[in-house]
């Protein structure tokens, strides 16, 4: 067991001590594990930490040692692995992304940062046409192999991860409580085929409730994983809504399905087509047209037998796309290269045009071949 990883496990346990934090610490201190042995005037140095974090750090130390320790022995024994931000298998995604996890539990077989994701979210109260537009919409994305991602929640949720089970794609179940118990318990079995064929994550340790306030942060991880998301039905209000402004918030294409005018089920999703807060959704084209998805990308000739003569500068972006797998953020690409967001943004931009790269819905970037 990795002494670095108890500690980066402990961090995410302080009280008062959240995602943002726990970043923000690590990255004045250098490593969990100095945070924990820093010196306190040292860490009231650091914008925005108080006498509470420090409170925290000296009071608790032992006792979050020791459930950290409790923790990476549970995910050991349960096939579960655990994530921190700077993971080269963390999701990219989220890294976009001010308000990201620090940690994440993760149990599944699915890849993290594939390609194309597709959110899919709706009402727990769905109805005979949610569920068949559900099934429409995963069977037509098909052809493009997405990741699809939803809550496991009741209703549109389950559909859209049984959907995708039956038409041959990885599903994700992000969830607001601790991967040691199934929430709602009546989707355990799915929850189970998930697990070959996808995964469940979470960023709550093993033992949290699935209490009411964790369900709307639960919901920006379904947003920020997803290069779309749609909602099939929603209410005038509820979790699907809260997490189609999240993902406008992140800047992800959202798009509704239009329902009667009288169904109180489909209210939400006319209401954001409505405010411009959604494009509409009548078929899988709508999704083609607006991300610019081209079913030819395996057509395109890989770098090696282009005969291009990379500068200095573009060999490193495309060695650091690489060691990503190929994919990352420009956020994220401009810390790994130390080029600066504004310069690196021209050379991306040289690089497509070189057909070095291609634009990815989202600032992100992939490289060709």
């Amino acid at each position: 067991m990795s002494n670095s990883r108890q500690f980066q496990v402990a961090l995410s346990l302080l009280p008062h001590v959240g995602a943002k934090t726990a970043k923000l610490l690590i990255s004045y201190c250098g490593s969990a594990e100095d945070v924990f042995s820093i010196s306190p005037s040292k860490i009231l140095k650091i914008p925005n930490v108080g006498q509470k974090i420090v409170n925290s750090i000296k009071e608790n130390k032992t006792e979050v040692l020791h459930k950290a320790e409790k923790q990476l022995a549970i995910a050991e024994k349960q096939g579960v692995k655990i994530l921190i931000y700077t993971d080269k298998n963390y999701p990219q995604r989220l890294l976009r992304h001010e308000d990201s996890p620090y940690i994440l539990y993760y149990k599944g077989n699915a890849d993290l940062n594939a390609q194309k994701t597709v959110g899919i979210v709706g009402t727990r109260k769905a109805t005979e046409y949610g569920k068949e537009m559900t099934q429409k919409i995963v069977r037509d994305l098909t052809k493009y192999n997405p990741l699809i991602v939803s809550g496991l929640a009741y209703g549109i949720d389950i559909f859209s991860h049984r959907a995708s089970l039956e038409n041959g794609l990885d599903t994700i179940g992000v969830m607001a409580n601790g991967l040691d118990k199934i929430y709602p318990a009546v989707h355990k079995n799915t929850a189970f085929e998930m697990t070959e064929q996808g995964g469940l994550l979470t960023e709550e340790c093993f033992g949290t409730t699935p209490d009411a306030p964790r369900f709307p942060q639960r919901n920006r991880v379904i947003a920020g994983l997803s290069d779309v998301l749609i909602v099939v039905e929603a209410a005038a209000k509820g979790g699907a809504l809260i997490t189609a402004h999240i993902a406008n918030a992140y800047n992800c294409e959202v798009f509704a399905v239009p329902g009667r005018l009288d169904s109180a089920s489909s209210a939400g999703c006319n209401r954001l087509i409505r405010n411009h807060h959604a494009h509409i959704y009548t078929a899988v084209e709508d999704i083609e047209y607006i991300l610019k998805w081209d079913l030819d990308e395996q057509n395109i000739p890989p770098i090696k037998k282009m005969n291009i003569q990379l500068t200095m500068e573009e060999q490193i972006i495309i060695n650091k796309l690489e060691e990503s797998g190929g994919t990352m953020a420009i956020d994220n690409l401009s810390i790994k290269t130390q080029i600066p967001l504004g310069e690196l943004a021209g050379q991306l931009l040289m690089m497509e045009m070189k057909g070095i790269i291609k634009a990815l819905p989202g600032k992100q970037f992939k490289v060709i071949g």
